[in-house]
């Protein structure tokens, strides 16, 4: 099936084959026809499936069937992120796909100034795009009106409930006009977001290209046994042995991102640390130094990785595994897309075994370990509880990310209690 099988326009065609794309993915070629039959969608889908394109294209097909009408443009469409990064990447994808399409559109977000929002906002836009908090601040100044929207779309629904977002998404729905139609989109389908379809959606059709909670089977996945005070060495050494040039690392902290990258850099590894605490523009060109390989590695924290969008990203590591088992799902989303082949490593000492119980747990499999000569694990080391942040910490992330700036995990990090090592003989072949 190509994309001219899909009932879209000549000008939506043509800015597709200029992108590159000739063959739609599943969640487009399912999607796509549904959209278009203007019914609601419930669809979980993995980063990298190519979801995005699955509702800019045929949201855009239905603005350009609607009657036109004279005037001030008025907002036809809102499409709500959970972070800054994912807000700008819908954003490029819908100038792209809009290319030859008169209409305006708009991104908003936290953490830059709101001058020029507003002055776009007064213009007239037919679509916006945005993350909650910025979006209610100017909604409540007047410069947005919710009454005309006829398209909502809930991006990373997973995401904005694990940032906290739960309210300030409740409160758009309560001045959005009842009559629309409504897409959520969902990497995973908890209980939470369950509950919120049934609130958000009428009679909606359910469109699932992944296994549910499941690993892009493109992925290969490896578990090196380290003790924690080697983590880096090993990188540095997996990095440099192997010739990596473009390696995305998630670390815990955003101030575990600031000392990994000095570290790497000292060891001669060229790297750029991207999170909440990095300004916009500071994160943009790290993105685009990484994108364009001047920057080997990026290191990153889960929400601020959230948008990143590279089809052929060859390599992600854990050099920490994350708190929440779904959130090394979206991790190693991020490589294995768009039908390439990708690598996924984990940096696990004994301080982590619970976490990787875990996320094995959700899988449903154990992660191949792999032994790597001269990084022996020291059996004499107890695991150590991972440090929780403190509570005033917690309710101040979770008040900057109104914002869609900061790192907020909205749930909380479970410490382990010290227990001997689950790797067992240091001197074993690969298990």
């Amino acid at each position: 099936m190509s994309f001219n099988n899909l009932g879209l326009s000549k000008p939506i065609l043509r800015a597709i084959e200029e992108q590159g794309y000739t063959t739609p993915t599943p969640i487009q070629k399912q999607a796509i026809p549904i959209v278009l039959a203007k019914k609601d969608v419930l669809a979980g889908a993995q980063t990298g499936t190519g979801k995005t394109a699955g509702f800019t294209l045929p949201l855009l097909q239905m603005l350009s069937d609607a009657p036109k009408e004279t005037g001030k443009r008025k907002v036809k469409a809102l499409i709500l992120t959970p972070t800054r990064e994912l807000a700008a990447q819908v954003a490029d994808n819908v100038h792209a796909y809009g290319k030859y399409l008169p209409f305006k559109s708009t991104v908003i977000f936290g953490g830059v100034g709101s001058n020029p929002q507003i002055q776009t906002l007064k213009r007239g836009v037919d679509i916006i795009i945005a993350t909650p908090g910025r979006l209610l601040d100017l909604e409540s100044q007047g410069y947005i009106d919710f009454s005309t929207i006829e398209f909502f779309v809930l991006d990373e629904a997973d995401r904005m409930l694990d940032m906290g977002f739960i309210h300030d998404i409740k409160k758009v729905l309560a001045k959005l006009p009842k009559k629309r139609q409504n897409l959520l989109f969902s990497a995973t389908f908890s209980n939470e977001i369950k509950a919120l379809a049934d609130k958000l959606l009428n009679k909606p059709e359910l469109i699932e290209v992944a296994r549910r909670n499941t690993s892009s089977e493109s992925v290969t996945q490896h578990v090196y046994p380290v003790d924690r005070e080697r983590k880096r060495e090993l990188l540095s050494h997996l990095i440099s042995s192997n010739n990596w040039q473009q390696v995305l690392v998630f670390t815990r902290t955003k101030h575990g991102a600031n000392r990994l990258t000095e570290q790497l850099g000292k060891d001669g590894i060229t790297a750029a640390a991207i999170h909440g605490n990095k300004s916009q523009t500071a994160r943009t060109k790290a993105l685009a130094h990484f994108k364009a390989g001047t920057v080997r590695v990026l290191v990153a924290t889960d929400i601020a990785a959230r948008g990143i969008d590279i089809d052929q990203l060859p390599h992600v590591v854990n050099y920490e595994l994350p708190n929440v088992p779904e959130d090394y799902v979206h991790r190693i989303g991020r490589t294995g897309r768009a039908g390439n082949e990708g690598d996924a490593i984990s940096l696990v000492c004994v301080d982590e075994v619970k976490l990787l119980r875990d996320i094995e747990k959700l899988m449903k499999k154990d992660v191949q370990k792999v032994r790597e000569p001269g990084f022996d694990v020291n059996p004499d080391i107890k695991a150590e509880p991972i440090q929780q942040k403190s509570r005033g910490r917690q309710q101040q992330r979770k008040k900057s990310a109104h914002d869609g700036q900061t790192e907020h995990n909205h749930r909380r990090p479970r410490p382990n209690k010290p227990r001997s090592s689950r790797f067992g003989s240091n001197r074993q072949g690969n298990s």
